[in-house]
């Protein structure tokens, strides 16, 4: 990530973080219901194809991934997450799951230093964290770790072509505090300061240049709900 913090206060930055947007996760003001009944349609058509191997980035307590997974079963599951917190109540979530590992570990290094092959790599409201060199990154590190017609699925917020990362914040951030009703005063101001400091979306154009320059395929947008997308890559 660009921001300039040691390891010790980026964990503690995750790990604050994570609580807060478990919290407001459960009231659905990002549609993650809607969200992950696409994710879950998406892995059920990859099951039905013969085993699969997920590799899931910025996994939490994965939550909402785990009926996906339950509903149709990988062959392996690997999570990882800077939060060892919430990788405590993945195990939970995930204790139906065979084959599982959970890494504490950076997201950007872990799938960077693996030698394993995946059919899936998912991830879910973490890549907009990173800047655009990381991003990039990312996207080359995902299409090297893919088997052959492998899928990256990327859940995230998306800015739209033309609107600047400011634009961006300023609708956003009038959203939450217009339309998230049932957050206490001090856990908005937290959120928002939050989003303010550590939330660097892209454009669809520009995720699509990633993709192309990582030699994947242009996104096909699965669900959007106002700037929540799920998009999908293929290798």
């Amino acid at each position: 990530m660009s921001l300039s913090l040691t390891q010790d206060d980026n964990t503690a930055l995750f790990r604050k973080a994570w609580t807060l947007y478990d919290a407001l996760s459960e009231k659905n003001y990002m549609f993650h219901r809607e969200i992950y009944d696409h994710v879950s349609g998406v892995l059920q058509q990859r099951h039905a194809q013969g085993p699969y191997h997920l590799l899931d980035l910025g996994c939490g307590n994965a939550r909402f991934l785990a009926p996906c997974l339950q509903a149709a079963p990988p062959a392996s599951y690997d999570g990882v997450d800077l939060s060892a917190s919430a990788l405590d109540e993945a195990r939970t979530y995930l204790k139906e799951i065979a084959n599982t590992g959970l890494h504490h570990k950076d997201m950007l290094k872990a799938v960077e230093d693996t030698d394993s092959a995946f059919d899936v790599i998912f991830s879910g409201f973490a890549v907009h964290h990173l800047d655009a060199a990381d991003k990039q990154r990312l996207f080359s590190a995902c299409a090297e770790r893919l088997a052959p017609g492998g899928e990256f699925i990327l859940v995230d917020v998306v800015r739209e072509d033309g609107q600047t990362r400011e634009q961006y914040l300023d609708g956003y951030l009038n959203c939450m505090r217009t339309q998230w009703t049932e957050v206490l005063p001090e856990h908005l101001d937290e959120a928002c300061a939050h989003v303010s400091a550590y939330d660097f979306p892209e454009t669809l154009a520009d995720l699509t240049q990633m993709a192309k320059q990582a030699a994947l395929s242009e996104p096909q947008i699965i669900g959007r709900y106002q700037q929540h997308y799920i998009l999908r890559f293929t290798a």
